[in-house]
């Protein structure tokens, strides 16, 4: 009898189990996508041309200035610029003041303790003929966004 229980227990058990491991991958800690899509995407933006030009009106422009805001338009958001040097943008982003900067950032960024670095979209030559990987950066834990933010740019350069 003690074995029949067991099985029963089991077998009403297990698929709760699962169930409850069951949940939405990949997933943001703070739910940065969710808030974007069909809201407002902060956006942070260092100013360094040809990726990012800040007019004299605020206004942003430049490659990656293109980039987010196809981004934005994929997920029905409105974004929001805020403009800064990077050290500044780095700190608002850790502290959930931002959903992504853009301006120029390589992958080797001094500032993956603060966020975390999208994978190469653009490989670029510098002056002294080495190469450096282009990214972006997003909070740190928001892979969801993450993960979007990738694919829409290894959409736009063509790789998937």
């Amino acid at each position: 009898m003690l074995n029949g229980s067991w099985r029963q227990k089991a077998i009403v058990g297990l698929p709760a189990i699962l169930l409850a491991g069951c949940s939405s991958i990949p997933a943001d800690a703070d739910g940065a996508l969710d808030r974007a899509q069909n809201g407002t995407l902060a956006v942070g933006v260092s100013e360094h041309p040809p990726w990012t030009f800040v007019g004299p009106d605020g206004g942003v422009t430049g490659r990656e200035a293109d980039l987010i805001e196809g981004f934005a338009e994929k997920i029905g958001a409105e974004i929001e610029w805020h403009i800064g040097p990077e050290s500044v943008l780095a700190d608002a982003i850790k502290e959930g003041e931002l959903d992504v900067v853009i301006g120029g950032l390589t992958s080797s960024a001094p500032w993956s303790d603060k966020m975390a670095l999208t994978r190469s979209y653009a490989a670029v030559a510098t002056k002294d003929g080495q190469t450096d990987d282009m990214v972006m950066g997003v909070p740190l834990g928001e892979n969801a966004l993450m993960i979007a933010l990738e694919r829409h740019l290894a959409h736009e350069h063509g790789e998937i």
